[in-house]
């Protein structure tokens, strides 16, 4: 079995930042692509970034020059640093990775999602 846990939500002011975690676990061999989305209350869920695993990434571009993905990935982990964050970028933002397991099939898998608010 995969997880995916999430930390580093919350309430912060419009300019402020915040940085979000996902780590992975369980039967993984190799993890592929991992990235964040983000569903806002009455939206569709969407795409904030996407790291693969040789570190190449794409933006949504409503957050190009303010968010930044990486990873590490002896600790399958991904993270993503928000910077001067505005409004709308207030909903639950959830961590999805691809991967191999152990025997060698493929999974993908999300998290349970991390609230983030941004309000004066």
């Amino acid at each position: 079995q995969v997880q995916l846990v999430e930390s580093g939500g919350g309430l912060v002011q419009p300019g402020g930042s915040l940085r979000l975690s996902c780590a992975a676990s369980g039967s993984i061999f190799k993890i592929d692509d991992m990235g964040w989305y983000r569903q806002a209350p009455g939206k569709q869920r969407e795409l904030v970034a996407i790291i693969n695993s040789g570190g190449s990434t794409n933006y949504a571009d409503s957050v190009k020059g303010r968010f930044t993905i990486s990873r590490d990935n002896a600790k399958n982990t991904v993270y993503l640093q928000m910077n001067s964050l505005k409004p709308e970028d207030t909903a639950v933002y959830y961590c999805n990775a691809n991967y191999i397991r152990t025997d060698f099939r493929r999974g993908d898998r999300w998290g349970q999602g991390t609230q983030v608010t941004v309000s004066s």
